[in-house]
């Protein structure tokens, strides 16, 4: 067995059977008092109606109502900042003292949006509203709900007069879902590194997994797929309607769409995803555990059964590219002068972008077809799975939801923890917001999180935050 393979086997073990000093700092109970609750939803309500579309919208309105919240409890300007590269796509970082015994701990939540047309949408996506159970508006469960949270506790803590040995950070961010050149978190540390230097992280990027109203696991995510995206292009000298020819720009990128549609990259496993699958094939409870257990094993066709009947599995055990936007022709009565995709890839740490890019033109294999790099967001190592860290989270979810185990996974998007991976910052995607498996809204249609789950995310981090800030921990 490989080092790598002990620390392994020593982490699965954390996750599963929590040390007995890993207890909450208060009660089992999975809400917070009444008036504790009412702050929550009141800053995620706000937070929800303000327009902040990574396009269209700003951040900065977020930023500063966050820190009128902040003042008004009382904390300092001193300890708050809002700024970012653009006018419009503003952060805030606050900093909450404590006794400096420990590095600041950083607790990161972005602000903008994945754009939503309210036309798709059967609610209003830019209104807060409360139906059936849940809460609905784009970015319920992306990522202002996690941004809603950090700020209500960190009021909370202050209220109580806690006392943490390390400072705590919080930091709500710009543009995580375009990146670019106002990225909050690429902004912050190039610019203000010392606001937001860390020991350590916690994120978005893993969450609870339910079915059928069960709760099967509480996934914590400590590595991620990269983005790099790529403009397919095909020009042509075009000509009148009226006398068609086979070389038409829209048939060659068609048919090379309809190539890549049709192929998939090879399935595999990496230490993190491995790990997860083994450990899912002990909560399982279909017959494809038989399957999940084999994959660990590095069994290819229980990975092609698997991939088969998850779109989840699937994109965990492979890189992924797929098409996500078309354009082409200039006239009703022209022949098309260009015809152009773009397409998303979501690849695995290890696969380097040279091998996406040449088995991408292998597969098209038409030359008339142009490649485009649109550019790739950073690659993160993997975060240490420190025991300390592995401790506090299953030991805070086996208070609160006995019987579920902590499962690392590698989430298959991307978040801004790559770029604190790659600057030195282990981070950690944990949230105890629990979504059905099978109904996955983020970035889609009438986007919602249930009210419960939210209040019971609210406790599980304010457990969790406190108990890996406590004196003595």
């Amino acid at each position: 067995m490989t080092r790598e393979g002990r620390v392994w086997g020593v982490v699965l073990g954390v996750f599963l059977f929590a040390a007995p000093g890993a207890r909450m700092t208060g009660s089992a109970q999975t809400m917070r008092p009444e008036d504790e609750k009412k702050l929550a939803r009141a800053i995620y309500k706000e937070f929800i109606e303000i327009q902040s579309g990574y396009t269209t919208g700003a951040t900065t309105p977020v930023a500063e109502a966050a820190a009128a919240r902040l003042k008004a409890a009382g904390f300092p300007a001193s300890d708050i900042f809002v700024g970012g590269a653009d006018p419009k796509k503003a952060n805030l970082v606050v900093r909450y003292h404590g006794t400096g015994a420990r590095k600041p701990i950083l607790l990161l939540a972005h602000t903008d949006v994945v754009e939503a047309r309210p036309e798709d949408w059967t609610t209003n996506p830019f209104q807060f509203i409360e139906k059936d159970g849940f809460f609905y508006g784009r970015g319920t469960g992306d990522d202002k709900a996690q941004a809603a949270v950090w700020i209500a506790n960190l009021i909370q803590y202050k209220r109580e007069g806690f006392k943490p040995d390390r400072d705590i950070i919080v930091a709500l961010t710009a543009d995580e879902e375009g990146g670019g050149p106002y990225n909050g978190v690429m902004w912050l540390l190039k610019n203000h590194r010392d606001l937001i230097d860390a020991e350590l992280a916690l994120n978005e990027g893993g969450w609870g997994e339910e079915s059928g109203g069960k709760k099967i696991s509480n996934d914590l995510q400590v590595s991620e797929k990269y983005v790099v995206n790529y403009r397919l292009e095909v020009r042509n000298k075009g000509g009148h309607s009226s006398m068609p020819v086979a070389d038409n720009a829209i048939y060659h990128l068609a048919a090379a769409l309809e190539r890549l549609s049709k192929f998939g990259f090879p399935l595999k496993t990496n230490e993190v995803t491995a790990a997860y699958f083994k450990e899912m094939a002990k909560i399982e409870t279909r017959s494809i555990k038989d399957d999940l257990a084999k994959i660990a094993e590095g069994s290819q066709e229980a990975m092609e059964r698997v991939a088969a009947a998850s779109p989840a599995w699937n994109a965990t055990l492979r890189t992924t590219c797929v098409a996500t936007q078309l354009e082409g022709g200039h006239a009703v009565n022209a022949l098309p002068q260009l015809a152009a995709a773009t397409v998303n890839c979501r690849v695995l740490p290890e696969d380097s972008e040279e091998y996406v890019l040449s088995t991408l033109q292998k597969v098209v294999a038409d030359e008339q077809v142009s490649f485009k790099p649109l550019g790739a967001r950073t690659k993160g190592p993997a975060s240490e799975m420190r025991p300390d860290v592995m401790q506090a989270v299953s030991g805070v979810t086996k208070e609160l939801w006995p019987g579920v185990p902590t499962v690392p996974i590698m989430v298959m998007g991307a978040t801004d923890g790559a770029y604190l991976r790659a600057a030195g910052i282990p981070t950690y995607g944990v949230q105890g917001f629990f979504f059905d498996r099978d109904d996955i809204r983020f970035h889609g249609r009438d986007e919602r999180m249930g009210v419960q789950t939210f209040y019971e995310g609210q406790t599980f981090l304010y457990e969790l935050v406190k108990l890996m800030t406590k004196s003595g921990k």
